[in-house]
């Protein structure tokens, strides 16, 4: 199972924010692209960079700290979400060493984007459905939509994503435990994998989640646990792997 340590960017610093309120963060680091690196000495397999400012303003706003990054860590894959909306900033991001790219709020307003993407870029495109009460948020988790998220998820396997991250908004920068049901639910309603989301605190929690492996989940992206040191990352990872 992956262990994915988040790294989100805010005017250019590593941050956190509590369930998606970016009034509401906390700086843990001056310089992400040395915190990316902590995350690859401890043995992170994947990163997971979301443009905080970009997610908002609907274009990269810190895309030349994600291109530093994945210039400087080649051999770690990237998935990088926040302010996607066009294929040129797809293929900008891709040109620079990322592995794979998130789509979120367009693919819910603009659903036809998805299939055109996952056409033109095959491998290469996840999409984050994050979701509070199984109702999936748009615009940085600023508006609650009418889609229900297993729905949404069974129609972007259709158009060819990659993979899904499911992120329970309720709990997310909260550190009150993962929602391991809601996740396994979801995975098990579609063939494509399912990256969990949101909430993680502890050891407690990466077991609970190596559990539903076989239903898809093959992985789960951990931020404030892993900064606040609730939960040390080289054992989570040592966990993940016997899974």
């Amino acid at each position: 199972m992956l262990l994915i340590p988040a790294i989100d960017l805010k005017g250019g610093k590593c941050v956190r924010l509590r369930q998606g309120r970016m009034d509401d963060d906390t700086v843990f680091s001056e310089d992400p692209v040395a915190m990316a690196g902590q995350w690859v000495k401890a043995g992170a397999k994947r990163l997971h960079l979301v443009d905080l400012d970009g997610a908002f303003a609907g274009h990269p706003k810190n895309a030349d700290i994600i291109h530093e990054i994945a210039g400087r860590y080649p051999d770690v894959p990237i998935q990088v979400g926040g302010g996607i909306r066009d294929e040129d900033t797809i293929q900008g991001y891709l040109n620079a060493g990322v592995e794979y790219v998130i789509i979120g709020t367009k693919a819910v307003s603009t659903p036809h984007f998805v299939s055109d993407i996952g056409a033109e870029f095959p491998g290469h495109i996840i999409v984050g459905l994050d979701a509070r009460d199984g109702k999936v948020a748009i615009d940085g988790w600023s508006k609650l939509s009418h889609h229900d998220v297993i729905d949404l998820a069974q129609k972007f396997e259709e158009d060819g994503v990659e993979a899904i991250v499911y992120t329970d908004i309720s709990r997310d920068g909260m550190l009150e435990g993962v929602n391991v049901a809601a996740t396994a639910q979801l995975a098990r309603s579609i063939h494509i994998p399912v990256i969990a989301s949101g909430g993680i605190r502890s050891l407690d929690d990466i077991r609970a989640l190596g559990e539903v492996v076989d239903d898809g989940v093959i992985g789960a992206v951990t931020g404030r646990a892993i900064y606040e040191g609730t939960l040390d990352f080289a054992e989570a990872q040592k966990i993940a792997d016997q899974f």
